[in-house]
């Protein structure tokens, strides 16, 4: 069995893939934990190897450990992990068997995260022809991705919650709401609740509905919305430039990318 983890800035998930039968692997389990770069390598299987038990899953059914990480300082803990306890060399995505196999033509390669390589190869892989991806994370990131599977570039803004952090932290009196779907399409809001909730979903919409229509004005052919992240499936009700929402887009890319590096 495959493990992959995908550490983000806000969450680490780690899912395990099984062979499919064709050459492939299709997704046993999937755990997500906050991240915490202070977090050792212990402490992370203590966690892991229970989670393993309720699957019933021996840890020496683990075969092979492929990570992503835009935390630094998480790497070595998640090394120290697999080589402790389940006795692997991991790959880190991007380097070494695991490096990318797409062409990435923007002006500084090396400064594209793991996680949206991982996008664009998984969504490359899964949907085909020209795209725009966006995730929807810590940061919203927007992909563009040509027919052949190279990255064309993109924009990065910064994610709903982060707006809205920003907002209650630079005023005085405004309180602290929960993100969620205004209850409905108006924006004239009634009471400061509503006006904040407004302007935050809506405004997001706005904007990343102006931003793939510049996009595909850019490309200039039929190119397929793809979303990704935790919070893909708040906007799916609210937009209809999405053509797919796909949750585990980032974390399927490990699992292709470790299937490539053992070709």
């Amino acid at each position: 069995m495959l493990l992959a983890a995908d550490v983000g800035n806000t969450n680490v998930v780690f899912a395990l893939f099984e062979p499919d039968g064709g050459g492939g692997f299709k997704t046993r389990a999937r755990w997500r934990i906050a991240t915490d770069p202070r977090r050792t390598g212990d402490e992370y299987a203590v966690w892991l190897l229970q989670l393993l038990a309720i699957e019933d899953v021996p840890r020496e059914d683990i075969t092979q450990i492929v990570y992503a990480s835009v935390v630094p300082r998480a790497d070595h803990n998640l090394s120290v992990l697999a080589q402790k306890y389940f006795g692997i060399t991991p790959m880190k995505a991007g380097e070494g068997k695991a490096a990318w196999q797409f062409e990435i033509d923007v002006d500084q390669p090396s400064s594209l995260g793991a996680d949206r390589a991982l996008n664009i190869l998984a969504a490359h892989h899964k949907y085909g022809g020209d795209l725009i991806v966006i995730d929807f994370g810590t940061a919203t990131k927007f992909e563009a991705i040509d027919f052949n599977g190279t990255y064309k570039g993109g924009s990065i803004a910064p994610g709903i919650n982060l707006s809205l952090d920003a907002l209650v932290g630079k005023t005085a009196k405004l309180p602290r709401i929960a993100i969620r779907a205004p209850g409905s399409k108006s924006v004239i809001g009634r009471n400061t609740e509503d006006q904040m909730l407004i302007g935050v979903f809506w405004g997001y919409v706005a904007m990343m509905e102006g931003i793939v229509e510049r996009m595909k004005s850019e490309i200039g052919r039929p190119a397929k919305v793809v979303a990704t992240g935790g919070l893909a499936i708040l906007f799916d009700d609210a937009t209809e430039i999405f053509d797919y929402v796909d949750a585990d887009l980032t974390i399927e890319g490990l699992a292709i990318l470790a299937k490539q590096a053992s070709q």
